[in-house]
């Protein structure tokens, strides 16, 4: 008899479909605080009378906060399942959004960003990914990029949402609205996450990571290692158009209107790239097409170099997001291929902090390139320098690996 007949809550069911859905509505609910410091960016500026790096010092202890929160979900989600990180993530995320619209000053608003929202948003990724790695076998890499399209989901939502509603009550009043919504959506879905995988599903998981490892030929620690470095990496390059496209198109002289298009675009074809990415890995393996998203994202930042004429950043900002959505939920994908699956919390966890840190970086040190330069030039080459670091790590897996194909 099946595992599948013997438990409604084998890997690939009905529930495990249920699951995933309800974890993208949780993702995009939780993940608004990567994305709602971003759009308020020349806002913030302007009203503590600060230069863009100062601008720029929210949003990255929002991501070192998202990253400390990642760890610390992920290894709790491995000791007590998702349910507890995602009732902390709505109540930290409640009470950070209510205090950042308050704020007096840029210290409270950072502040209340960083180790608030940033740590209540930490829920809304990895640990999801984490978690629904082990509802699914035949289709996991598509679950978990599914998984991690609620970041972008909410990427996409949240600053068309705030370009309409912050013109009409100001962003403060913006910010209380986004802490009300996140409550009345999360915790009513937080039922559906109380199941955990059977024994028998887990025992399975053990066994396949360990065939998959001997065949790559590498550690737990090394792979990890690996794994870390090439996330940081990544994560520089592509901080440079998601973290500052709206503040360059209010520099061009397009307005940051134009900018907050151009993000919503990038993130929703970043949904694509996603998917796609699932579709991807499931037939070739996470390490290969880790490999060719890195290749096109490297791309896509060159052409911001080229031309930043109107219509030539919305068609730049398409590419962009189809070409690198899918880079980061590969870390998750190669990590439960290779690595112990009763600890995917934690060192999935561990490995997308250095994407986050990645992030955090490379929005921040984007701002002090320009107020070194007046330009965002040098930003951009700078990307491109870690992305090339990203791509050698990918292909020396591919390397080291042995591809398949289905």
């Amino acid at each position: 008899m099946s595992l599948q007949a013997v438990s409604p809550w084998a890997p690939d069911s009905a529930y495990a479909w249920k699951r995933l859905a309800a974890a993208i509505v949780v993702g995009t609910m939780a993940c608004a605080g990567l994305w709602t410091v971003v759009v308020v960016l020349p806002v913030v500026q302007e009203e503590f009378a600060t230069q863009r790096a100062g601008a720029s010092l929210p949003y990255t202890l929002t991501m070192i906060g998202f990253g400390v929160g990642t760890v610390a979900m992920g290894k709790i989600s491995d000791r007590t399942g998702i349910v507890v990180p995602i009732i902390a993530s709505a109540l930290l995320l409640a009470t950070g959004y209510v205090i950042a619209g308050l704020a007096p000053n840029l210290t409270v608003f950072a502040l209340a960003q960083g180790l608030l929202i940033g740590t209540g948003a930490a829920a809304g990724f990895a640990p999801l990914m984490a978690d629904i790695s082990h509802w699914f076998v035949k289709r996991r890499g598509l679950a978990v990029v599914i998984a991690a399209c609620g970041s972008y989901f909410a990427g996409t939502f949240w600053p068309l949402v705030m370009n309409q509603t912050i013109p009409a009550y100001g962003w403060r009043a913006t910010h209380i609205g986004i802490s009300i919504t996140i409550l009345l959506v999360i915790l009513p879905l937080v039922p559906l996450f109380r199941p955990k995988p059977t024994v028998a599903t887990m025992v399975a998981a053990e066994a396949a990571t360990e065939t998959a490892r001997a065949d790559l030929g590498i550690s737990p620690g090394q792979l990890q290692l690996l794994l870390t470095v090439a996330g940081f990496s990544c994560c520089v390059a592509m901080a440079m158009p998601q973290v500052h496209i709206v503040a360059y198109c209010g520099d061009l002289g397009y307005g940051v209107a134009r900018g907050t298009e151009m993000l919503a675009i990038m993130l929703g074809l970043g949904v694509v790239s996603r998917v796609a990415s699932g579709f991807l890995a499931d037939r070739i393996g996470g390490p290969m097409t880790l490999a060719i998203g890195s290749l096109m994202q490297g791309m896509a930042l060159t052409l911001y170099l080229l031309f930043n004429g109107l219509a030539s950043l919305y068609i730049i900002s398409a590419i962009f997001g189809l070409f690198q959505g899918g880079i980061v939920p590969m870390y998750a994908v190669i990590a439960r291929e290779f690595l112990p699956p009763r600890e995917a919390g934690a060192r999935i966890g561990i490995i997308i902090t250095a994407t986050i840190i990645g992030m955090a970086f490379g929005g921040y040190i984007s701002g002090v390139i320009f107020d070194l330069t007046a330009s965002y030039r040098w930003a951009f080459l700078h990307g491109i320098l870690w992305n090339l670091i990203n791509l050698a790590l990918a292909l020396w897996l591919v390397w080291k690996g042995k591809p398949r194909f289905a």
